[in-house]
């Protein structure tokens, strides 16, 4: 298996920007939902501008900044660099059920006009599996094809009983929490199994590949460091790739949606349907249209608006400061890298 092979822009390829220069345009929004996701009713995040456009920072709060400086290097990349080449217009998308009541997965599914496809979260704190069960039900009602989402949540006999009960779905995605448990899950049940934090949280994301645990990868740009970082490891694991978001802007989805239409093969639709659970946005979101989204690049001169969905200094000053730590810890990765490369 070959690894780290660069495609167009490398690591060492472009130089990483003088914090100070990613600072002058930065501004911090926050972004109020529709429907509590992630134990979120608004999404926090951080905006840039550079020569190439619009950049996204929006690494969850709890993140410590190591893992936090992965998704900066992704949103310089977007704003210095700008997306790889395309190979199709458009990205089929899955619609996105987050744990609300069976009763209200209908009407959450028309915001989701022509979906195939349908991710249901599952093992949420507080629920049952009956409630989990219903709530996939109900979305196989509207959208035949249905994936299932448990974010760690299951120990292994909990997700073999869970997926039997739930029945047929296109795949399980991080059933458990680690990849030993992915694999004995695997082993166990008829159901494709699908690796995400086992993948973008993993110091090794190879291991679900050794492993045997996984048969779909769900990649993230912004945790795995940036558009290209994402299509070498795409290539590299060799399993089926879903690009999925992270509860991104419209900005942070552009370079979702970037990754997605340049992977030579995309058999599964994507996870990059998530501005449907946005009420404001920083630009206009990317909704599905007969199942799909079509590429849009926020470029240099790109109308984005701040204004109304800043937040106030003292929250302003925390995410500058968060990017000052970051930016440190890249440019300390980047001398490392570039010697490495020697």
């Amino acid at each position: 298996m070959t690894r780290g092979r660069q495609r167009e822009t490398g690591r060492q390829e472009w130089a990483l920007p003088d914090v100070e220069d990613v600072l002058a345009s930065a501004v911090a929004v926050r972004l109020p939902m529709r429907t509590r996701f992630r134990g979120l009713t608004a999404r926090e995040t951080m905006i840039f501008a550079g020569p190439a456009g619009w950049g996204e920072f929006g690494p969850f709060v709890e993140y410590d900044d190591k893992e936090a400086s992965s998704w900066l290097r992704a949103g310089l990349e977007a704003a210095w660099v700008g997306p790889p080449g395309a190979v199709r217009e458009t990205v089929p998308v899955n619609a996105t059920v987050p744990a609300i009541p069976a009763d209200e997965v209908a009407t959450l599914l028309e915001r989701y006009p022509g979906a195939g496809t349908a991710k249901v979260k599952v093992a949420e704190p507080g629920q049952t599996l009956d409630d989990d069960v219903a709530r996939v039900a109900a979305t196989r009602a509207v959208i035949d094809r249905v994936r299932v989402d448990a974010n760690g949540g299951w120990t292994v006999d909990e997700a073999v009983a869970a997926l039997r009960a739930i029945g047929d779905v296109e795949y399980a995605e991080q059933p458990c929490r680690t990849v030993e448990e992915l694999a004995a899950v695997r082993r166990a049940v008829s159901v494709p199994i699908a690796a995400d934090e086992s993948i973008r949280k993993a110091e090794d994301p190879y291991r679900v590949v050794a492993a045997d645990a996984a048969d779909v990868a769900v990649v993230k740009v912004a945790p795995l460091g940036g558009m290209r970082a994402t299509l070498d490891l795409a290539d590299d694991l060799g399993l089926e790739i879903v690009v999925s978001s992270a509860l991104d802007s419209a900005v942070g989805m552009a370079a979702g949606v970037a990754a997605a239409a340049a992977l030579p093969r995309l058999e599964l639709a994507c996870g990059l349907g998530t501005g449907s659970l946005l009420t404001a946005d920083v630009a206009a979101s990317f909704l599905m249209v007969d199942g799909t989204v079509g590429v849009r690049w926020f470029g240099p001169g790109a109308s984005v608006e701040t204004a109304e969905l800043a937040v106030g200094p003292d929250r302003q000053h925390w995410w500058r400061e968060r990017v000052r730590r970051c930016h440190r810890l890249l440019a300390a990765r980047w001398n490392v890298d570039a010697h490495t490369a020697r």
